[in-house]
């Protein structure tokens, strides 16, 4: 009888090579952050909200543009009234057709006939008075412009006067006229018909006495005028 002891004695001994391999460990995925996920769902709703704001509008656009079909016989004026007469009012079109059954009439206001200008024939001497030039025999008679004044009935004491302004219109000459106007004269009358003879000094002063009276109430009136206007 053998001893337990004898039999793990007598056993050959084993030699068992045990290798042991080392199990590789799965990579850690990386988590994406919420930040970067939140920034592609926006993204990704943005580019359909800009896609759904064009193709939407371009879709209802070309559907409610399609063009009704038009008679055969139809005018191009007929396409324009029909388009121009239509209104939308709730969302429902409205055409309104024109009525050309009506006849319109157009009055045009004639032009006036010009009523024609009667033709006046003046005399030759009107003409000559309104041209301001008058045909007056030159003065030869002579005689000093104190013989005038006397003879004209003018008051010694406003020679001064007179002599001023005579002097600066004709110089004391009976037979000045002045070549644009016709005015002619001791005192430049004009137009020189409304005396007989401007050219008579008498005739001449005789008339300017009555006009200085008549318009400045004296000589010294006068004078004071002519000296400020430089013409009476």
């Amino acid at each position: 009888m053998t001893h337990r002891k004898d039999l793990r004695t007598n056993r050959a001994p084993h030699s068992v090579d045990v290798q042991f391999t080392p199990r590789a460990r799965p990579k850690a995925t990386a988590k994406p952050s919420r930040k970067r996920a939140m920034a592609s769902l926006f993204a990704v709703l943005g580019v359909v909200a800009f896609g759904g704001a064009f193709v939407i509008p371009a879709g209802a656009a070309l559907a409610g543009s399609a063009p009704e079909s038009q008679p055969a016989d139809s005018s191009l004026y007929d396409a324009a009234v029909a388009g121009a007469q239509q209104m939308t009012v709730d969302h429902v079109v409205v055409v309104s057709a024109l009525d050309r059954t009506s006849s319109y009439e157009a009055y045009v206001t004639p032009t006036p006939t010009p009523t024609p200008e009667p033709v006046t024939t003046s005399s030759s001497s009107s003409s000559s008075a309104s041209s301001g030039s008058y045909a007056a025999p030159a003065y030869t008679g002579g005689g000093s412009k104190e013989e005038w004044l006397a003879a004209a009935g003018i008051a010694s004491s406003d020679w001064g006067y007179v002599d001023y302004i005579v002097g600066r219109e004709s110089g004391w000459n009976p037979n000045a006229t002045n070549s644009s106007s016709g005015a002619c004269g001791l005192v430049q009358i004009y137009p020189c018909s409304k005396v007989d003879n401007g050219y008579d000094p008498v005739v001449n002063l005789s008339w300017a006495n009555s006009y200085a009276t008549g318009r400045y109430g004296s000589w010294a009136g006068a004078y004071e005028f002519w000296t400020t206007n430089h013409w009476w």
